[in-house]
């Protein structure tokens, strides 16, 4: 098989591998899917990074060293969304046109380095709003979690409705509780602007918003293999410029701009001569670098480009501390207005494993995996509540439910480490925040009757009856065992507010473990008590 052909198949069979578990991972609502696919996720880079796995940096930086920035085309869920954007699109346009639509344009270096220098230097100093924004990971992760994984409920939901008419339970209904507003919200912008970028200029969200493409960027372009023109069989055609959906060829000059190709070879597969080769980098053929004057020039305007990234750079600096500074600014003033009897000023509650709220608020980029695979839907996306540095990211909201005493699956799928793995052992100990007794709000106090639904559903117990008037009993907190998993608190019938709410622990503290014999599984039955 000729390389034309081959290098594409074979692009596009590792996408598909990497590309078909991913996507059916976030949309698994019936949890089918093994656990350990969540493996893939940890070999994204931004969630690599931010978790401090080494051994996966290495390895990607290795992969982009040798083959270019396959990374993007293949390994990326974000990349490929958009390649299979760009494949819709294109259905009937080659047919109806003749040709492709995409040009060479030429690089935005200044304000794509640029913006990778601010995205980087405002994560240091613990500032990832950007990053939440433009993590190519984050953002797919979002599309998944609150587009696509409603869409298969709500088709699974009509197909059951369907079946039921034929006596067929085979499927079942599901209630969509994962999603809020500005998750949804957060998601379809996502998917509009890559369906709009994509529809406008390809990869153009890759090439100069992402800052995971520009890093690649300024490694590809010294990767030992890469798309080179085979001069003598060129009849500068067009075709391969036509169908680079980077914008990184430049017929005119016969040069292929390798820190923005994302080695999807669909120029490769377009030329009918054979006149481009996925080969070793010029950079390293000295003989033919100084024989090829344009190859020179080449090379001389990357270390060009290189340094002015470095001054970029430098001159980010100020900014993103000027920055940083106005948003923690901002936070301490919130602080400062808010008071403890205030429950709509209270700190959400972070969880288990992710040890402190400004930890948390400086590690999660919001990609909602945890949010779809929690078995109990506890884990909600915030919008603004909670401030701006805070917005998309989950957390514990027990309006209908709870976090399971021994369940650690939001510590085992967190791909970037901001939820950090837990044992069971460590989990059954850790306090995420304390249930606080709101007395003129039970109905044992309203009422004068007999409830006691809290104290039934506390795991630890927590939660007691304690005497009170005459044969009524009312409950009482011993906050040492407590953990927070609101049990009490989803449980409780008191309404519009109710008697017994979990408050935060802004750091995360270590519970005293309850006698065995007081240890309770919690079941919570369709009446509440």
């Amino acid at each position: 098989m000729k390389q034309t052909s081959l290098l594409k198949r074979l692009r596009v069979i590792l996408a598909i591998l990497f590309f078909v578990p991913i996507i059916l991972y976030f949309v698994d609502f019936a949890n089918l899917l093994p656990d350990s696919l969540h493996g893939l996720l940890h070999l994204q880079i931004v969630p690599a990074i931010l978790a401090g796995i080494l051994w996966i940096i290495i390895a990607q930086l290795l992969l982009v060293l040798v083959f270019g920035r396959l990374y993007c085309s293949v390994i990326c869920p974000a990349g490929v969304l958009q390649d299979i954007i760009n494949r819709i699109y294109c259905i009937g346009k080659k047919k109806k046109n003749g040709k492709r639509r995409f040009r060479y344009k030429k690089p935005m270096n200044w304000f794509r380095y640029g913006l990778l220098a601010l995205t980087t230097l405002l994560a240091v100093v613990g500032s990832i709003e950007l990053l939440l924004l433009l993590d190519p990971y984050s953002n797919f992760g979002r599309v998944a979690a609150n587009l696509f994984r409603p869409l298969v409920i709500w088709g699974n939901n009509l197909i059951a409705d369907v079946l039921m008419k034929f006596d067929n339970y085979t499927l079942y209904h599901v209630t969509i509780e994962t999603i809020t507003v500005p998750s949804l919200i957060a998601g379809a912008v996502v998917l509009l602007l890559f369906i709009g970028l994509v529809a406008w200029r390809g990869r153009l969200f890759c090439n100069t918003l992402c800052p995971v493409g520009s890093l690649l960027g300024l490694i590809s372009r010294y990767s030992l293999l890469n798309i080179n023109f085979d001069k003598n069989a060129c009849i500068q055609c067009g075709k391969c410029e036509k169908s680079c959906k980077a914008e990184a060829i430049d017929m005119a000059r016969m040069q292929v701009d390798n820190s923005r190709c994302v080695d999807c070879f669909n120029c490769i597969s377009s030329c009918s001569k054979d006149a481009l080769h996925y080969s070793v980098n010029p950079l390293f053929k000295n003989k033919e670098i100084n024989k090829d004057t344009a190859k020179t020039a080449n090379v001389s305007s990357s270390r060009r480009s290189f340094l002015s990234t470095g001054i970029t750079v430098a001159s980010t600096v100020p900014l993103a501390a000027a920055l940083a500074e106005q948003v923690n600014g901002q936070k301490r003033h919130r602080e400062r207005g808010h008071g403890e009897e205030n429950e709509a000023s209270w700190s959400p509650v972070t969880p288990p494993g992710s040890i402190s709220l400004e930890r948390f608020k400086d590690t999660c980029t919001g990609c909602h995996l945890c949010v779809v695979q929690c078995p109990t839907h506890i884990l909600k996306p915030a919008g603004l509540e909670y401030g701006f540095d805070y917005l998309l990211k989950p957390h514990l909201s027990y309006n209908s439910s709870y976090c399971n005493y021994e369940c650690t699956v939001c510590s085992d799928v967190c791909p970037n480490h901001a939820i950090k793995p837990l044992t069971v052992e460590q989990k059954i100990t850790t306090q995420v925040g304390i249930a606080h007794f709101i007395k003129h709000r039970c109905i044992v106090e309203i009422d004068g009757t007999d409830c006691g639904a809290c104290s039934e559903h506390c795991p630890t117990q927590a939660v007691k009856m304690v005497p009170y008037k005459g044969d009524l009993r009312i409950p009482h907190v011993e906050p040492e065992i407590c953990i927070g998993c609101g049990g009490c608190e989803s449980i409780c019938p008191a309404r519009p507010a109710r008697a017994i709410i979990i408050k935060a622990n802004e750091v995360h503290l270590l519970a005293e473990k309850p006698k065995e014999e007081e240890i309770k599984e919690v079941v919570v039955d369709e009446f509440g008590f």
